[in-house]
């Protein structure tokens, strides 16, 4: 009887009550904005850093990974001694360069990974087949596009080129084996992957087996603080990074975000408590005659400080729903336009959804609206009888 009286109030000023339940919406939406973004970003990395399994990258100490000036001698050595752990899965050998497209007169520039296809696990095969012959690629979408390429065509490929003298180095006839979206680089890089002995060829460092990195994956994930201890007394020139310690590191660079999501969605729950609090005190005192009289005729004062609470949860409510929806949408978007920031990877989202974070907005809202109800509900519920009637008379 009293969530009905509350509804009937409510719509006595629609405009009003369609403001407010927008306000709140809005409100709600970056609250829900907020916290998917303080937690999409770091669950986003460490999903893509699990995404194939591999608990450490190796990396020469003191660098950055494809660093062209920065790698590793004797690949095969080390690839082999890796193996021969028994605590040790598999190891992927990757090697970074830059390749340019010949065609006519012009060249495309693009990234290239070299790596052994069956171990490897730096992208996903999305159609055709893997780079398993020595003059076979896969390439992602960004390069295929600039390159005007499709999967089965041919293109002259060359590791070194000249555009004053038009003399090209480490050229080879490459085959598009396959399409394939690619895990660690950033949207609209063309890349592409080529075998690694084929890449090591093209770019002359052959003779000395020379790869950027290596990725590692152990048959039991407790192991990486043994086998990491183990890899730095091995090879001393070599530095490990595990899952755990790239996490801490984007923990770190995420401090600032989390930070910032906090300060906004507090901001947020305010928005909304002001709103809130103002229109059902507006509502409260163009009432007074009538919460009177209620209480004149033997209405409680529990009874009506109960439903104006109850009118400020319904707009809370209302408005809590609608935002999660507007939410949502305002996610989609802002992750499409932050996607494509330099240097990130495209595979990250930086807005996770997850049901207990809707439910956590609409929550945190609805106590708002309850808080919000509470003081405009206690000056209604204490207005002194025969003084409110006599001026309600007069007026």
């Amino acid at each position: 009887m009293r969530f009905v009286l509350a509804l009937a109030s409510l719509r006595r000023n629609r405009a009003r009550t369609i403001l407010a339940v927008l306000g709140v919406a809005i409100a709600a939406a970056m609250l829900l904005d907020m916290v998917m973004l303080s937690t999409g970003m770091r669950e986003s990395f460490r999903q893509l850093l699990l995404s194939r399994g591999f608990q450490m990258r190796l990396t020469p100490r003191g660098t950055l990974p494809f660093d062209t000036e920065a790698s590793i001698a004797g690949a095969t050595g080390i690839v082999a001694t890796l193996r021969a752990r028994p605590e040790v899965d598999l190891v992927s050998p990757v090697l970074g360069a830059s390749l340019h497209v010949l065609r006519g007169d012009s060249t495309i520039t693009t990234f290239a990974l070299g790596v052994d296809p069956r171990a490897q696990g730096d992208y996903q095969l999305a159609a055709g087949t893997d780079a398993l012959a020595p003059n076979a690629i896969v390439a992602n979408d960004d390069f295929l596009r600039a390159a005007h390429a499709r999967v089965g065509d041919t293109l002259r490929i060359a590791a070194g080129y000249d555009p004053q003298l038009r003399t090209n180095s480490g050229e080879r006839a490459l085959v598009v084996a396959g399409r394939a979206k690619f895990l660690y680089l950033a949207a609209g890089q063309p890349a592409i992957s080529v075998p690694l002995r084929t890449l090591q060829q093209m770019t002359g460092v052959a003779r000395d087996d020379r790869a950027s990195l290596f990725m590692v994956r152990l048959r039991n994930p407790g192991d990486v603080t043994e086998v990491s201890r183990w890899i730095r007394a091995t090879f001393p020139a070599i530095d490990v990074i595990s899952t755990a310690d790239a996490m801490a590191r984007v923990d770190e660079r995420l401090s600032y975000f989390r930070q910032l999501s906090a300060i906004l969605g507090a901001v947020s729950l305010v928005v909304g408590f002001l709103l809130v609090t103002t229109l059902v005190t507006v509502s409260v005192n163009e009432r007074v005659g009538e919460i009177v009289v209620m209480r004149a005729i033997g209405v409680s004062r529990a009874h009506v400080v109960q439903q104006i609470v109850l009118e400020g949860t319904a707009m809370s409510i209302a408005g809590a729903v609608a935002g999660t929806g507007l939410g949502l949408l305002t996610a989609r978007y802002l992750n499409t336009i932050l996607s494509r920031f330099p240097g990130l990877p495209a595979a990250i989202d930086f807005f996770l959804f997850r049901p207990r974070d809707a439910w956590t907005a609409i929550g945190l809202l609805t106590a708002c609206g309850v808080l919000a109800g509470l003081y405009p509900a206690w000056r209604a519920a204490s207005l002194p009888l025969a003084h409110t009637l006599r001026e309600e008379a007069v007026a």
